[in-house]
């Protein structure tokens, strides 16, 4: 089995690698490819990679290549990690839209949309690569923002997943707290990429007891500070909302927080530095625990997870993925990619049925979807038009004036990425 992964001379690697090293008895990997155009990165990444495997006992063989034809020639799926622009693009995603008086992050709002427009090209570009060296390689896309370049991918006719981390770490977490193994945590998980709820939390499947009211009335206050909202928010809505939630229920308060701190990739870049020095010391031969900090928690199992489901092997039943919507909430297009339960398998995945939502989340949903629609369309037609409607019609930005600066300084900062500005 040969697997690439495109953005493989990322920090997030060695995680990844240890996951196909732990669990090679569910993926059998033989060959595993990491494509980036970074040499400096790749090497260093690869390096540590094949001492993982080795430290491990895992045969199978490691490449790098900047070659992204040769990278992914084969492969039985392409897993995507790039980040258009690095870190010093996201430094900017979450610095001038607080300037306009909005959240800056990278994967919503007016940041999400700046990263959307960058990446939907290259990763269409990517994938047209993949499409004509092996049209039958699934694609697994792990870059932000998930649900608008996986519902770009599935539109161009590629064999595409979208996957992303939250579910899987809620899963750890309810398990945690309630003494079981993660595998008996089943998630009534709900909504859109960064933009999820936990409505019910399941012993041992999706017909199994919801224990949700019991973990709020138990650990609702570690709950609570974990998302960081109040205890009240969460008793009040019976639910589990996701962390990026917050941007949504506390802006102003977060819009505060932010304008007193150093970004988050700033953050990330120092972090990204120290951890890299750390890959180039030829002793160490496991991930180093300062990569937990850098984000991406579970990841590798989500990944493999879905890989060996996908390509026929010993993956869950049925997992938390981005896929088209077909029906499973009637308010949205068959088209909109929601992030919901699935059960998949070789033919890709099948959501599950959803229990009829609330207003309150159909509604939030709804609207962000159409802002989806929009700033699809802006990535894949450009135009100053296209990005300043997409802009009016996210829930965090909603008014014309700051739309039109938004507008301004998102083209302003992102000149060299867009082909049409």
């Amino acid at each position: 089995m040969k697997l690439a992964v495109v953005g493989g001379g990322s920090t997030y690697t060695p995680e990844l690698i240890d996951g196909f090293a732990r669990l090679r008895d569910t993926l059998p990997v033989t060959e595993l490819v990491l494509v980036d155009p970074a040499a400096d990165r790749l090497e260093l990444v690869g390096g540590l990679a094949r001492r993982i495997f080795a430290r491990q006992g895992h045969d199978g063989r490691i490449v790098t290549t900047s070659d992204v034809d040769a990278g992914v020639e084969g492969a039985d799926a392409v897993l995507l990690q790039l980040r258009v622009g690095g870190q010093a693009a996201r430094n900017q995603d979450e610095t001038w839209p607080l300037e306009c008086g909005c959240v800056g992050q990278e994967t919503t709002g007016a940041g999400g949309l700046a990263k959307a427009l960058r990446t939907v090209p290259v990763v269409l570009d990517i994938a047209e690569r993949v499409r004509r060296t092996n049209p039958d390689a699934w694609i697994i896309d792990f870059t932000n923002p998930v649900g608008i370049v996986t519902r770009a991918l599935l539109q161009a006719g590629h064999k595409a997943v979208g996957l992303c981390n939250v579910a899987i770490g809620f899963q750890r977490r309810f398990a945690k707290l309630l003494d079981v193994a993660p595998a008996e945590v089943h998630l009534d998980h709900v909504g859109l990429n960064h933009l999820t709820w936990e409505t019910g939390v399941r012993l041992g499947g999706p017909e199994g007891e919801n224990v949700l009211p019991r973990l709020l009335a138990e650990h609702g206050d570690a709950l609570a500070d974990d998302l960081r909202l109040p205890r009240p928010v969460l008793d009040r809505l019976g639910v589990v909302p996701s962390y990026y939630l917050r941007y949504f229920y506390a802006h102003d308060e977060v819009v505060r927080e932010l304008g007193t701190k150093p970004s988050r990739a700033a953050e990330v870049a120092a972090m990204e530095k120290e951890l890299l020095e750390m890959y180039g010391d030829p002793a160490l031969d496991e991930k180093p625990a300062l990569l937990a900090k850098r984000g991406g928690a579970f990841y590798s199992e989500a990944a493999v997870d879905l890989a060996a489901s996908l390509l026929g092997g010993g993956g869950s039943p049925y997992q938390v993925v981005n896929a088209y919507n077909n029906g499973t909430l009637p308010f949205l297009a068959d088209d909109a990619v929601i992030e919901v339960q699935a059960a998949v398998g070789p033919n890709g995945p099948t959501p599950l049925p959803v229990a009829p939502l609330d207003p309150l989340y159909a509604g939030l949903i709804a609207n962000v979807t159409a802002y989806e629609d929009l700033a699809l369309e802006a990535a894949l037609r450009g135009g100053r038009d296209r990005v300043f409607k997409a802009l009016l019609a996210h829930p965090l930005v909603g008014q014309y004036a700051y739309a039109e600066g938004l507008t301004d300084r998102l083209i302003a900062h992102n000149r060299e990425h867009l082909a049409w500005a």
